[in-house]
């Protein structure tokens, strides 16, 4: 819950309290923003073979270096002197900190040690981001406003360096042995469920499932990146367009652990495609010409809900569909890809406002865009795992 609450998807989620303060000092536009943000995000590229790096030396080495370099990023935005390319740059680097502040790691930690309660434990260890963003939003608001942007980035330094670094280093403490079941045939060897890497981008299944995540971030992230300027633009002030995001980052605890209770008991499939409609009929809602502050803040979080449960849903389906035999690398690649989604999110969100005025056309793409993760989640069909017998004392 440390590692991933104080990983960079806490900024993704508090981003839109850092666009006004740049705009103003530097002139850049939402639009401007959006793009650099988008492109840099193309150091998720990395993910897969950090991920497979991660299979080989351990979680312990990658996660260490992670959050140093998210420590050194933040001092890097707090530095920021003004061309766009500094911003697209710190981005790419905040970006190669996701393999070891996310569930590629922590996902396969989580699914090694919980077998029949896998979904809630995931549910609840992935709701760390949730909870620090619930947290953080007001706090880092208000330091914001009393000391300046770079100010907060500053504060989210010293919450990655010097509180969550020490903690996650003391309390991860090793770490288990592939998950095994016995092999009755073989009283020494252990037997690992799972397919290898190449397998499993020869299933079709993995790549309609990494599509759902990029479609998923596609709405979701492009809308929490723009709560703040679109809860102003409805004609609220900053603070209670700051409660946006407190709503969208009670969606995603609601969706983790909702989720992971439900997939431990029903078929996961048809619980995904459910909370993906859900938060599509959200984004109709949102475009409702003169909302109050309630039906907003409501609708923000069944936005968000699919968000929140797709951080769940999404290991928990990578260890049940394609084992944990080369998860780092199979999760990995999903994440790469989540990312595409992630950046033409951000970008197409940043982007249509600056051509349209509004945010309509952007929150039409994104129902549409879950709409898609729906269906998609339906023709997700389970299939019995190959099996491998390895050292039952790996090194």
């Amino acid at each position: 819950m440390i590692g991933i609450g104080t990983g960079p998807g806490l900024f993704q989620n508090l981003s839109s309290l850092f666009i006004v303060g740049p705009i103003a000092e530097f002139g850049w536009s939402r639009g401007d923003i959006a793009t650099a943000a988008g492109l840099g995000l193309l150091g998720g590229l990395a993910a897969p073979f950090l991920g497979r790096l991660a299979d080989r030396i351990g979680a312990r080495a990658i996660i260490l270096l992670a959050m140093i370099l998210l420590g050194l990023v933040y001092a890097g935005m707090a530095s920021l002197s003004g061309p766009l390319w500094q911003y697209q740059l710190l981005i790419f680097g905040l970006a190669l900190t996701v393999p070891g502040t996310s569930a590629i790691v922590y996902g396969k930690l989580i699914s090694q040690r919980f077998h029949a309660h896998r979904g809630i434990a995931l549910g609840v260890a992935t709701s760390g981001i949730s909870l620090s963003s619930l947290a953080l939003a007001p706090v880092v608001g208000m330091v914001i406003a009393a000391y300046g942007w770079r100010v907060g980035f500053l504060a989210l330094g010293f919450v990655v360096s010097a509180l969550a670094l020490p903690a996650v280093l003391l309390l991860l403490r090793g770490e288990p042995i592939p998950t095994t079941r016995p092999n009755p045939h073989a009283p020494s060897p252990v037997v690992i469920e799972g397919m290898t890497g190449a397998e499993t981008r020869r299933d079709s299944r993995y790549w309609r499932l990494a599509l759902t995540a990029a479609l998923i971030n596609i709405a979701s992230v492009g809308l929490v990146t723009s709560l703040v300027p679109f809860g102003m633009d409805r004609g609220f002030d900053t603070a209670e367009a700051a409660l946006l995001v407190t709503s969208f980052a009670a969606s995603q605890v609601v969706g983790r652990l909702v989720m992971g209770a439900l997939v431990d008991r029903f078929r996961p499939q048809l619980t995904a495609a459910a909370f993906a409609t859900a938060s599509a009929l959200a984004f109709v809602v949102l475009q409702v010409p003169a909302p109050g502050l309630p039906l907003l803040v409501a609708a923000v979080f069944f936005a968000g809900l699919m968000n929140g449960a797709e951080h769940d849903l999404l290991p928990f389906l990578a260890a049940r569909l394609f084992g944990l035999r080369a998860y780092g690398e199979v999760y990995g690649l999903l994440v790469m890809i989540s990312l595409f989604g992630t950046a033409t999110g951000i970008t197409a969100f940043g982007r249509l406002h600056d051509a349209t005025g509004n945010y309509s056309a952007a929150l039409t793409m994104a129902a549409v865009a879950l709409v898609g993760a729906a269906v998609l989640f339906l023709t997700l069909r389970e299939r019995p795992l190959p099996l491998v017998q390895v050292s039952a004392h790996p090194a």
